[in-house]
């Protein structure tokens, strides 16, 4: 072999290495930006993950078998199946959205396009082991090897650009036609500089028209996608959205409507799930904090309750010295702070000095914190997800006793007893397993229905009220009459939420879902 030929060889070796690095990154990026979207559209991330792998494990054993008659022409086969990619795995989370929004048909499209994008994926190993062969003659076990290391290191890339990169600079519509174009980049560069000659010169024509239409499609895409996801949020809202932000965590959406009886009403709700509407949050706030504050109330945590509208019902009271209040997501009590419409609900509560707020995980921060409180609120979004699902757990509840004091009161908002029976018994077990006692509970909420809640502690709590002045919704009779529950929402024995069995899940799915 001469020595230019050597140094081609290799020249071309390394180009192809570095695809199947650059294609394996996309092809995981796709994987990932379903089951993120899967998540935050249909809450439950382990279902949504166990879906889309599975799927896309198995169409890319079926994409493998599927590409032995392309091997004949391995070097264009390779280049359309990387602008096929491109293309549907860069409008792969603009499809999606389009068919939850409007046509309420996520989960078979999802399933479609795993399909779609796993056979494609699967079709790209046996064609690149072709054309590896077509540049240097080696053992196929060696050749197999290199393949796929490049193909695993490639993943690594994808898996964590996904979350840390493309997430946080660009959201998921943006973040997969960026990808969908480096796909595309990084598979036609290959053809056209190292396998020209096999294209002819119909082929070059063919595939560059099509990488034209691909490229419009994916820049188009890249330019109207703003404009496409204000339009499909939209859709799911009853109510003009003011607001809306995808976060590290979640997606906040702010609406400002109006009740059939000329009432402004604002509404806050956290990937999909309504937080509250401003009409009537009193209602759910009032029953949520004051029955927790009867006692001795100068340290004060919050867990959750980013919108600041709880804060605001514990600082009425004139002798609670210090809140803390621990919120994920900095996003969410940054715009509590700062959004004159939410900042107005919660009475400016985040710049009393008194409120020092804490942006971590509650389930950490409670195992590495050592103070004890007076009162603790949980105000936690409702189990339905499996990042919340461990909010109501054994372990959890268990740890926030750790941090009351002997004669302190816990409360936590625990859901709907009529809709969603279960979840909420399930909640009662949970914290008497975790060996809190005291009363269940519940009122009325407009917007929400029949809702609970549980006032807990090591010794069980009287159920009563000592507040600064008169709650516009409860009194000490309204508030005996809430711990009666009708027959059809009476106590049912129920298993217990663990962080290995985390039952309440799939109690919440089933019950919403039903509704």
């Amino acid at each position: 072999m001469k020595a230019g030929t050597g140094v081609r060889a290799r020249g071309a070796r390394a180009a192809l290495m570095a695809t199947v690095f650059v294609c394996a990154a996309c092809g995981l990026v796709y994987e990932l930006a379903l089951v993120a979207l899967g998540s935050y559209l249909l809450g439950n991330t382990a279902e949504q993950a166990s879906i889309v792998l599975g799927v896309m494990v198995f169409a890319m054993g079926i994409g493998a078998l599927a590409a032995k008659p392309l091997q004949r022409r391995a070097a264009v086969s390779f280049a359309l199946i990387e602008l096929a990619l491109a293309f549907f795995g860069g409008l792969s989370v603009i499809v999606l959205y389009a068919a939850f929004a409007w046509l309420q048909i996520y989960t078979i499209a999802m399933v479609g396009m795993a399909l779609l994008l796993g056979a494609l994926i699967g079709a790209e190993i046996p064609l690149l082991m072709v054309m590896l062969q077509r540049i240097r003659r080696q053992a196929a076990g060696s050749a197999v090897a290199d393949l796929f290391a490049a193909d695993y290191i490639g993943g690594l890339l994808g898996g964590l650009a996904f979350p840390f990169l493309l997430l946080p600079l660009f959201g998921q519509l943006r973040g997969a036609l960026i990808v969908g174009a480096v796909n595309a980049v990084a598979g036609l560069a290959l053809v056209f500089i190292v396998f020209r000659k096999d294209l002819g010169k119909r082929g070059r024509i063919t595939l560059s028209v099509l990488s034209a239409l691909v490229a419009l499609t994916l820049v188009g895409g890249y330019v109207y996608s703003h404009r496409f996801e204000a339009a499909a949020q939209q859709a799911l809202y009853a109510d003009p959205i003011i607001y809306s932000e995808q976060t590290q965590y979640q997606r906040i959406v702010i609406t400002d409507g109006v009740t059939p009886f000329d009432e402004k009403d604002t509404r806050l709700y956290l990937n999909g799930d309504l937080q509250f509407a401003s009409v009537d949050e009193y209602r759910y706030h009032e029953a949520l904090v004051h029955p927790a504050m009867a006692g001795e109330r100068s340290r004060v945590l919050i867990l959750g309750g980013g919108d600041g509208l709880a804060l605001r019902e514990v600082l009425d009271y004139p002798d609670v010295e210090s809140v803390t209040l621990v919120e994920l997501d900095p996003a969410m009590t940054g715009l509590a702070a700062t959004h004159p419409i939410l900042s107005e609900l919660n009475d400016h509560a985040f710049d009393d000095p008194r409120v020092t707020v804490v942006n971590d995980d509650a389930f950490g921060w409670l195992r590495e914190e050592r103070g004890a409180f007076d009162a603790i609120v949980v105000d936690m979004p409702d189990p339905d997800e499996t990042a919340t699902a461990k909010l109501y757990s054994v372990e959890f509840y268990a740890l926030a006793a750790r941090h009351l004091t002997e004669d302190g009161a816990m409360v936590v908002q625990s859901g709907s007893p009529y809709f969603a029976p279960k979840s909420f018994w399930c909640i009662n077990a949970t914290i008497s397993e975790a060996g809190l006692v005291g009363t269940p509970y519940h009122v009325e909420v407009p917007s929400f229905g029949d809702w609970g809640f549980h006032l807990v502690g090591a010794k069980a709590p009287p159920l009563a009220l000592d507040p600064p002045s008169p709650l516009r919704s409860l009194d000490q009779p309204t508030l005996d009459a809430a711990a009666v529950f009708a027959p059809d929402v009476a106590r049912v024995d129920i298993e217990v939420s663990t962080l290995m069995h985390p039952i309440i899940l799939e109690y919440a799915l089933a019950e919403w879902k039903v509704h």
